[in-house]
């Protein structure tokens, strides 16, 4: 098969969480340890860091990537999903995987992956191990797909592990309360192997600190601030402190959201027990690491900016903590009007995501293609029952261009609701 013809096997014959929701989830990891028996155990054969969370973590992977790459090593970046291209979900380096041999693995091992009727993102998975091991990677930083216990890339074995903030996300699959969400999170904590809490979340701290003691992890709490000192729309800059007292100071990101400063402390913590653990990172890593996250590993959709007069800006944010920082760096730069185009899957709650949005604002509900996509008319009615008007859009390009026929130069169109609404925009 050639790539494409990979891609419609993949998409169409496999479960497809992106797809179909929550029917895809498989809980318990037997497929994808008998992939990996397959292919011979390559998970193996590299070392990983391994980041669970609710909010966060994709950031937070994308960074500890480009700080290892800028110490010189070899680095993997496993994430999920992707927006454009199934290849950016693997990279070395901030190179993607490449298209055959993608093809080349799917084809190989055809008969392996039928046999034991995989679901896609076990697939994804064990294509990823594959790739890591057969470049050699130095190590690997692993992202979580759904939860962490039963996740299927907590099969490794890693050199560190990190829970990033947790949120209500899924909770009709992972729990009902932040504890319990928290819990199945914490599944990624392994024997011997130290974890990082990055969030500042207390009444959290004894479901970490259970797990952490029940199998002899050490644990770790973030124990630094971030104070930010300037922000524009192409960087912000910062100092860590700790006890009060600034640490470092000066360190500036590409990654412009507000809200990725609230996963700095978690990343600062991995990088000092990386140190500790056997690895070389100096503040100067750090610095160019943290200062070229998007340049070095290809992260998009965090306050990414796709036109300047009028702004428009495209953010994957699509639950209520992301966007309600997002909210509040919108009220910092934008003195004109806000034009919201707004997708979101049928398994978020569309009140409260609604209620966080300023009812003054221009609306144009879109969907994405895929069939978890909750259609822009019923987005529509429901919002109207919260005493929000707008107009529907089967293509979020189409909700765009009206969009931008009704902004001033001095006005901000967002794009927001839905990783996979985000996607679909031309050209990003």
């Amino acid at each position: 098969m050639n790539y494409e013809q990979v891609l419609t096997y993949l998409y169409e014959r496999l479960p497809m969480f992106q797809r179909e929701g929550k029917g895809a989830f498989k809980k318990d990891l037997t497929n994808t340890i008998a992939l990996l028996d397959g292919l011979g155990n390559p998970h193996r054969h590299f070392k990983s860091i391994h980041i669970a969370g609710t909010n966060g973590k994709g950031s937070s992977a994308h960074a500890l990537a480009a700080i290892l790459q800028a110490a010189g090593y070899k680095t993997g970046l496993y994430t999920s999903p992707h927006l454009k291209s199934f290849t950016e979900r693997v990279r070395i380096n901030g190179v993607e995987i490449s298209e055959s041999y993608v093809a080349d693995f799917v084809t190989e091992n055809q008969q392996l992956i039928e046999r034991i009727n995989p679901s896609f993102f076990e697939v994804t998975v064990a294509l990823a191990f594959k790739y890591f091991a057969d470049k050699k990677v130095d190590i690997a930083i692993i992202e979580t797909g759904l939860g962490g216990r039963l996740d299927s890339t907590n099969v490794i074995k890693p050199i560190l592990s990190l829970i990033t903030m947790i949120g209500y996300d899924h909770a009709d699959m992972l729990g009902n309360t932040l504890e319990e969400i928290a819990g199945e999170k914490a599944g990624i904590i392994k024997a011997g192997t130290p974890v990082v809490i990055g969030a500042n979340q207390p009444g959290l701290n004894h479901v970490y600190q259970g797990k952490a003691s029940a199998v002899k992890a050490p644990l770790y709490f973030a124990d630094v601030t971030v104070n930010q000192t300037a922000e524009s729309l192409i960087h912000q800059s910062f100092d860590l402190e700790r006890n009060k007292e600034t640490i470092l100071s000066g360190l500036e990101t590409d990654i412009t959201a507000r809200y990725f400063l609230k996963n700095i402390p978690g990343i600062y913590k991995c990088v000092e027990i990386l140190n500790q653990v056997g690895l070389d990172i100096s503040e100067s890593h750090l610095r160019k690491g943290i200062a070229s996250i998007k340049k070095s590993t290809g992260l998009k959709g965090r306050w990414q900016i796709l036109n300047e007069t009028p702004l428009i800006i495209a953010d994957v944010s699509h639950n209520e903590p992301g966007i309600a920082v997002l909210i509040d760096q919108i009220n910092m730069h934008v003195s004109g009007q806000l034009h919201l185009v707004i997708g979101m899957v049928k398994d978020k709650d569309v009140e409260s995501i609604l209620n966080l949005f300023p009812k003054g604002a221009n609306y144009y509900f879109t969907q994405s293609s895929v069939p978890r996509s909750l259609s822009a008319n019923e987005l529509q009615h429901q919002a109207e029952k919260l005493g929000v008007s707008g107009k529907s859009f089967s293509d979020v390009n189409d909700a765009i261009k009206n969009a931008r026929k009704n902004a001033s130069n001095t006005d901000l169109i967002l794009v927001c609701g839905s990783t996979f609404v985000v996607a679909e925009i031309d050209g990003l």
